[in-house]
């Protein structure tokens, strides 16, 4: 099998190399920084990569587990390396809500459940041309 060559190649075998079925370790992670790559989170939840929508959810579910929030930025990291991106609003959109015993919790654009509370505050953000949430 041929190696990767461009960025968005190396990425995604990386994070195909991640152990086991669950999140990627990405916390314990510590690359270089390797620069900047073209993906881009819009507010409407929406991934492109060039300008084009990244339209197979299984590479952008694939995306979502090696994100990671750092200080100066949100970067997609694997062990090897740690590239930045453009987040517009959040990399998460809640798509459904359920009420479960008083709990609310969301489904996100990515598949994932979370689960309101301390650790994940409700945010609703507001239109600035509309004034609508």
């Amino acid at each position: 099998m041929a190696e990767p060559t461009g960025g968005l190649e190396r990425v995604t075998a990386a994070a195909k190399q991640a152990p086991g079925r669950g999140l990627p370790p990405v916390h314990l992670w510590n690359p270089a920084h390797c620069g900047e790559i073209d993906i881009v989170i819009k507010k409407s939840g929406l991934w492109f990569h060039e300008g084009t929508p990244i339209g197979r959810e299984a590479l952008v579910r694939l995306f979502s587990t090696v994100l990671r929030k750092d200080p100066d930025g949100i970067y997609l990291v694997t062990p090897v390396e740690k590239m930045k991106i453009t987040v517009e609003d959040a990399p998460f959109v809640a798509v459904r809500v359920d009420q479960e015993g008083g709990v609310l919790k969301f489904l996100t654009n990515v598949g994932d459940v979370v689960e309101a509370g301390p650790d994940n505050a409700i945010r609703v953000g507001a239109d600035p041309q509309t004034g609508e949430p």
